[in-house]
């Protein structure tokens, strides 16, 4: 049975979640990157962009927010079109670890293999397979030109942000040692 979902129904469902949690005040902003800890917990948005390039925004939407980890699926996507399914699932996996996104633990109990892209051990080594190999710059541009395609524009650096998280991440850098 084939159902098609209407423009309207994603607007309705769109407006339904953004009111159902824009005033949630639960968790808190990520401490342990300084930039993150000074941004307004009060902020929030939601932007949809339909395959025909309608967007839909509610709230925040024009805020620029760090994507963080949401990177970690558009790179994901990228090696999988790169080596297809079957060789990413070998380097990496795609199994739930049951372990913070964040674990070196959890890179040792799976044999130093990390089990998805979606963990930062999984991210790191994704993004360590983006063709080309060995050229960082070249590398880069796959990357952003990627991130470009599925996003509709070219995502933007933020500079203090990338101090913020380089200043910082010796967790990340002790998973890719």
């Amino acid at each position: 049975m084939e159902r098609t979902i209407t423009t309207q129904q994603i607007k309705d469902v769109a407006q339904e979640a953004y009111h159902l949690y824009k005033d949630n005040t639960d968790g808190k902003n990520a401490d342990y990157i300084p930039y993150l800890a000074n941004i307004d917990p009060k902020l929030f948005g939601i932007s949809i962009c339909l395959m025909n390039g309608e967007i839909i925004q509610l709230g925040d939407s024009q805020y620029r927010f760090g994507i963080e980890s949401v990177s970690k699926v558009l790179t994901a996507i990228l090696v999988l079109r790169q080596y297809g399914a079957p060789k990413v699932l070998e380097m990496i996996g795609a199994d739930a670890t049951g372990l913070p996104f964040n674990s070196i633990m959890a890179i040792l109990l799976e044999n130093d293999h990390p089990s998805t892209p979606l963990v930062n051990a999984g991210a790191i080594s994704a993004n360590s397979m983006v063709q080309p190999v060995g050229n960082s710059d070249a590398k880069w541009k796959a990357i952003v030109d990627n991130m470009t395609e599925l996003c509709g524009r070219t995502p933007q650096l933020i500079d203090e942000l990338y101090q913020s998280e380089s200043a910082t991440n010796f967790n990340n850098r002790s998973i890719a040692w």
